[in-house]
């Protein structure tokens, strides 16, 4: 038995954590994720082309991909997605020989356990350094919860393109939690937080929480005058901000050359060139404008399943299922009153990864649950340890709720057998049930 409070004995239990929810995730999984490719492999193929010299598909999409999400400029096809996960998929495609030899969703299976796990170290971390009062019981069920009463859980089975995405950016930023909390290491911080840019681009405005934790851990217990230099540490601040900021630099350089080497342009992804039915309001509105705030906050906020007029089985929209459906803990949060200096920062930070997609031309959809909020999940899991209430209780029957609602999510969504369940309305303008 490993003695209470050791890195050891943390190590261990995280360790414990991946290997129980990746079996438990596999076990979930549609049989054909663990065996093939899944059909928008896009990642896979973008690692293809790489190893072909090329930063196009050097063709059209495969059939099997149906045209989804693929942009297409001047006569060539491109994958616009940032393209970290790529990097992670290019030696298995280079042994592999090509795509679809990969079975790309069983390999991002495999990385799905990682953010719980990360986040038990780092509900950890904040039990050892008084932020948080929780147990280590406690840090290991709200670890559970994250995976297992969030979207984070239907995500997670798929393998496609864009939920391998949300996998793959969880875990980049439960490590940047790790690494930029009491700002321990500002180098991983700024490392992890790139990469979660070049996976999930609103990840980038996470980065303020790693300024706030360098301005704390460099303030001087006796300051030495009302000036920014005489209440601070200028110099191990500058050198902590400098460290941060390098990674962020280098793969912000890097996107803006892949970009103009791709569509001449350093501030162009692509995303306008997407073969879909919807460019036309793209073309019109641009990808983020105000007019598509009041649609995204009604599916956020009020988006419900329901059962037909004529009966049959219960209806979720594709658009997804409201944030406190999926995951009613959240709303403990409206009721926290001991906000510290550092779960504020939180509060913002997540307020600031929200805000983009908030404003973005589409609402997720298909989906089960909101997958953007993914993006800031992790975020609002350690308010919960925070700021949140007892692990008891109202509580308790609202998380058992939860991964009641997850469970349904992670079995049906994205299978053909059970699409009964599922509304998809192809025009995306319907939000609620029809009258």
């Amino acid at each position: 038995m490993l003695a209470t409070g050791t890195r050891a004995r943390r190590l261990a239990l995280a360790l414990a954590i991946y290997s129980g929810v990746t079996l438990l995730l596999m076990a979930c999984a549609a049989p054909g994720v663990l065996r093939e490719h899944t059909p928008y492999n896009h990642f896979a193929l973008l690692a293809e082309a790489w190893l072909k010299g090329r930063l196009d598909l050097g063709g059209p999409p495969p059939d099997y991909a149906r045209g989804n999400d693929f942009a297409q400029y001047q006569g060539r096809w491109f994958v616009v997605f940032p393209a970290f996960p790529s990097v992670l998929l290019l030696p298995l495609v280079a042994l592999a020989g090509q795509a679809e030899a990969v079975a790309d969703g069983r390999f991002f299976l495999m990385l799905a356990g990682l953010a719980p796990a990360v986040l038990f170290l780092v509900l950890e971390k904040l039990s050892r350094s008084g932020e948080s009062k929780r147990s280590e019981v406690e840090n290991l069920l709200l670890s559970a919860l994250f995976c297992f009463g969030s979207v984070y859980f239907f995500c997670s089975v798929q393998g496609t393109v864009w939920f391998a995405a949300h996998t793959v950016a969880a875990v980049l930023m439960a490590l940047y939690l790790l690494f930029a909390l009491g700002a321990e290491r500002p180098l991983l911080a700024g490392l992890c937080l790139a990469l979660g840019f070049a996976t999930r681009t609103p990840l980038i405005f996470a980065a303020p929480l790693f300024v706030f934790e360098a301005l704390r851990a460099t303030k001087l217990t006796e300051p030495r005058g009302a000036g920014l230099v005489q209440r601070y540490a200028v110099g191990r601040l500058s050198v902590m901000l400098v460290l941060f900021a390098l990674p962020l630099a280098a793969v912000l350089g890097f996107g803006f050359w892949h970009n103009a080497a791709r569509f001449g342009d350093p501030f162009e992804t692509g995303y306008r060139y997407l073969s879909i039915a919807w460019a036309g309001r793209i073309a019109k509105w641009g990808l983020f404008d105000y007019h598509y705030l009041a649609r995204n906050l009604g599916v956020v906020l009020t988006s419900l399943p329901w059962f037909p007029a004529q009966g049959g089985a219960l209806q979720v929209n594709a658009h997804g299922l409201a944030l406190w459906v999926t995951t009613p803990m959240y709303l403990w949060l409206l009721l926290a009153k001991r906000w510290s200096t550092l779960s504020r920062a939180l509060l913002l930070t997540a307020l600031l990864v929200a805000l983009p997609t908030l404003f973005y031309q589409n609402t997720g959809w298909v989906q089960f649950g909101y997958r953007f909020s993914n993006d800031y999940a992790l975020l609002l899991f350690v308010l919960l340890a925070i700021v949140g209430p007892a692990l008891r209780g109202s509580f308790m029957l609202a998380a058992a709720f939860a991964v009641i609602v997850n469970f349904f999510g992670a079995l049906t969504f994205g299978r053909p057998e059970h699409s009964r369940f599922y509304v998809i309305e192809s025009t995306q303008k319907v939000l609620y049930q029809p009258d």
